[in-house]
């Protein structure tokens, strides 16, 4: 599953690191030829200011996804 967020602060990619390591399962983000794990923080600064894919299994729950993803916008 795939969903689209825009990423504009520190403060949200610190959020979205948390908010990934607290789930039971892989989450990534993905912007351009970028593919990062959304549990390593380093990496994710470099999406400040983009617009990312939030990308996770179809083995996740939809309910579960919409809620992950909400949380991170």
């Amino acid at each position: 599953m795939i969903k689209e967020i825009d990423i504009k602060s520190q403060e949200q990619i610190e959020k979205i690191n948390r908010l990934a390591c607290e789930t039971p399962y892989e989450v990534w983000l993905s912007s351009g030829s970028m593919m990062l794990d959304a549990r390593s923080l380093l990496g994710l600064f470099a999406l400040i200011g983009r617009k990312a894919h939030v990308v996770v299994e179809d083995s996740v729950a939809p309910r579960s996804f919409q809620k992950l993803v909400a949380k991170m916008a």
